[in-house]
């Protein structure tokens, strides 16, 4: 720290944008491809493509700007279909982003849902207008037209075995339909369910499993077109996937041979099941703490990657989660969209992590490295705000339920809820941890009270952090009434003395940890205080408010010793960085500025965002910052003032190597590089100086013409340019002349045209030129004059010499 403190501070003059976590996924059918490294999520008009390992991803975009109704990838990886609201189906090679086909869907409303069959040439789509068509993939036509269905078709299956010609449906009516591709007609109807059917799965040729929002799912034999068996799931199920029958599944209460198969729903968890007895073998721990069925946990989606050996579940809140296949431990989560963000923090010792508070009482751990997301479950209604103590490892939530959480993450990246505080009579909307150690928490809430929350030594000793089971209850140890209005923001002093209150009341306060007695009143802001903020090097509070300003106060006498006005809206969020020197602020209208302090001055606007941005931090290096706003996306900034000095100064050592080569080749008259060097160099007075040498030189005429002639088109453009300048004063207009006389000798006309810039250089020579015209004509008959006079002169000179003689 004492070499750091030594080290000069380098301001910082500009961030660069190296990361956005933005939505990806925002509903609808997710598909993983065969091996399991990417997966295709539709979000809105867009497919995107995610790599499962890294997260990262790229979107294939339609044309037509209609949202994606439906999607497939062919079994062999090889097809991608599209169908948008515009009622057409596109084919992508979706490797290249390319789409390689288009034409209409024939559906007289969207398609709802799509198969292919399992040798990738046909393709099933089921539409909003309760027909079914089936296309040749490779000869690109309509095969069949398949009518009778009732309302949307939302579920089309071919049979595994494709001499059967067979295919599934499912539609309003709750039936599965048969269809027999030969005759085009429903050969059955299995009639069993009382609601939606959501999935149907084949065991082998004549044994099928249905899954339905009725709660149950069933067992047909395709011979006798028979229910064999009935499994009551008491939830309603979104898919059933089978077990295959090879492999140790033995973890997931799989004792004897026979069919299971694994269900997801309404409840969020998985449970696998016996076919010969329809009883529950197994059922997934709950991982949160309320046990009620809540709508938000409820799986949408659950597939299995053999390849990969993997099941992965979809929920209603756009998480993707993979679990392994044999023993359902979780390997990677993916959250698929965060809505309003409301606020982040940088996590972890080295800032590995960001946490995030979304408009959702959950709240998202994201591991920057990988994109795996932990989602911490506690709180019951919206998270409003969130600080991280010094070391990275613990922070703490506030919440609309009125409540505060403390959350730990141990050393393999896991998180914790290790303690929770009840007291405040609203929800509790800001929150600010001891600087120091881990010592207290101070919390602000609508209620307009400030509490002081000491942290148990149990809490803090690693040890016992380890060995907790359920979180301890905090108790506030201190609670005063702050402002009249609601408090927006507090914050705690570099030495944990103090603490900063800003409220809606246009009031910023000044505390004391200890018995939290009134210090001092900030008076000035024209509006609520959305931000307040110590220096971290000086006795300075810095305030943000609705009124668009930031302002600095001292701490001593209260008064105010600096405002900042640039911003055109609410200024939401402050930080401190470069040690103290600046201020990087955040708006409601999208904009993040940076200022330096001791001028006063706006170094930089930077628009990242769409929408007011809420969250703001930066890591403990200083040479990063998150933002998050609420048009739901994250951005990590990089402070890229180094660089981009190091380039500046690249390009000026380069700068002046070329000065010094063009006057070395001055001197030894290679006009010809001299020129390419000095247009190169975007320096029209040099180029007009290598012009006059070469003209002074013998035959200099001739060279200039060889010398222009030589160039390249884009070198005699910028010598246009340079020339229509230099054709505005008498003094250069000579040479001005001698080049655009080689020009229009040596193009053709038409070559002329295409240059760029060719009218309004026209446009500009023209009047000069005429203008030096009349003076050289003018000059012309000057001398002309004077040459006269001295004729007769010289005449009446000679005829006194002859009379003189005489």
């Amino acid at each position: 720290m004492e070499a750091a403190a030594a080290s000069p501070v380098r301001f910082k003059s500009n961030y660069a944008v190296s990361r956005k976590i933005e939505p990806f996924y925002k509903g609808g059918r997710v598909q993983i491809n065969r091996d399991g490294k990417f997966m295709f999520c539709p979000c809105g008009t867009k497919l995107n493509v995610i790599d499962v390992e890294t997260g990262a991803l790229y979107s294939l975009q339609q044309d037509d700007e209609e949202d994606i109704s439906s999607f497939v990838l062919s079994p062999d990886d090889e097809i991608l279909v599209t169908g948008s609201r515009a009622l057409l189906l596109k084919q992508w090679n979706w490797r290249e982003n390319k789409c390689v086909r288009t034409w209409k869907a024939v559906h007289i409303a969207p398609v709802a849902s799509m198969a292919f069959d399992s040798t990738s040439t046909l393709l099933a789509t089921g539409g909003c207008d309760s027909t079914i068509k089936i296309w040749d993939m490779i000869k690109q036509y309509c095969t069949h037209n398949l009518k009778g269905s009732s309302g949307v078709v939302h579920l089309v299956e071919f049979h595994p075995d494709i001499s059967r010609l067979q295919l599934f449906s499912s539609s309003i009516d709750y039936k599965i339909r048969i269809w027999d591709l030969n005759s085009s007609k429903c050969v059955a109807m299995l009639d069993g369910h009382f609601s939606a059917v959501t999935s149907l799965a084949f065991a082998d040729g004549n044994t099928l499993i249905s899954s339905g929002r009725d709660k149950i799912c069933m067992v047909w034999d395709l011979k006798t077109r028979e229910s064999k068996r009935t499994v009551p799931v008491y939830e309603s199920v979104e898919a059933a996937i089978l077990l295959p029958e090879k492999g140790d599944f033995s973890q997931l209460g799989v004792k004897k041979q026979g069919l299971h198969f694994v269900t997801a729903g309404s409840k969020g968890i998985l449970k696998v099941w016996e076919v010969a007895t329809a009883a529950c073998v197994y059922t997934q721990p709950v991982p949160f703490e309320s046990k009620e069925e809540a709508s938000e946990r409820s799986l949408t989606q659950c597939m299995l990657v053999p390849e990969r050996n993997e099941i992965v579940t979809v929920s209603v809140e756009h998480n993707i989660v993979f679990y392994d296949a044999q023993t359902l431990q979780l390997r990677k989560q993916l959250a698929g969209y965060n809505d309003e963000v409301l606020d982040v923090k940088f996590l972890g010792p080295g800032d590995s992590h960001i946490v995030v508070a979304t408009n959702s009482p959950q709240l998202k751990v994201f591991e920057l490295a990988t994109s795996h997301c932990q989602i911490l479950y506690g709180h019951t209604e919206t998270i409003l705000a969130l600080d991280v103590f010094r070391k990275g490892l613990m922070f703490v939530s506030c919440a609309k339920d009125k409540s505060i959480r403390v959350w730990r993450m141990n050393k393999n990246g896991r998180v914790i809820c290790v303690a929770q505080g009840l007291g405040h009579a609203h929800g509790v909307g800001a929150v600010s941890c001891s600087r120091l150690k881990e010592s207290f928490i101070v919390t602000s809430s609508q209620d307009c009270t400030i509490k002081i929350w000491n942290i148990p030594e149990s809490l803090t000793s690693k040890a016992k952090a380890a060995l907790i089971s359920s979180p301890e209850t905090l108790h506030a140890k201190v609670t005063e009434r702050g402002h009249d209005k609601d408090i927006n923001s507090v914050t705690v002093s570099p030495n944990d003395k103090l603490i900063a209150t800003g409220s809606q009341d246009r009031l910023a306060k000044l505390w004391s940890c200890s018995d939290c007695s009134l210090l001092g009143v900030f008076t000035g802001h024209k509006r609520g205080i959305w931000c307040v903020q110590f220096s971290p090097v000086d006795q300075i509070l810095a305030t943000s408010s609705a009124d668009g300003t930031l302002k600095l106060w001292g701490l001593r006498d209260f008064s105010c010793l600096k405002t900042f006005e640039g911003h055109d809206a609410s200024v939401l969020k402050i930080i401190f960085v470069s040690r103290g020197t600046q201020l990087l602020s955040s708006g409601s209208d999208g904009l993040l500025k940076l200022w330096t302090i001791k001028t006063n001055e706006c170094v930089k606007t930077l628009d990242g965002h769409e929408d007011k941005i809420w969250g703001l931090h930066s890591n403990k290096q200083d040479d990063m910052v998150v933002t998050a706003s609420s048009d739901s996306c994250i951005t990590l900034w990089k402070d890229v003032t180094e660089t981009e000095e190091k380039e500046a100064q690249a390009k000026q050592e380069e700068q002046i190597m070329k000065e010094q080569e063009l006057s070395n080749l001055l001197h030894e008259k290679r006009y010809l590089k001299a020129l390419g060097l000095a247009i190169s160099l975007d320096r029209p007075h040099t180029v007009l100086m290598v012009v006059k040498a070469i003209l002074k030189e013998t035959d200099g005429r001739k060279h200039l013409e060889e010398n222009i002639v030589r160039l390249r088109k884009d070198q005699k453009e910028a010598v246009l340019t340079f020339l229509v300048t230099w054709n505005t004063n008498s003094r250069n207009c000579h040479e001005a002349q001698a080049v655009i006389e080689t020009l229009l000798k040596h193009e053709a006309p038409d070559s002329l045209l295409q240059y760029s810039g060719i009218k309004s250089a026209v446009e500009s020579l023209l009047p000069y030129t005429e203008r030096h015209f009349q003076r050289l004509s003018r000059l012309l008959q000057a001398s002309m004059f004077i040459d006269f006079m001295w004729q007769n002169m010289r005449l009446a000179d000679a005829s006194q010499q002859e009379d003189m003689t005489l």
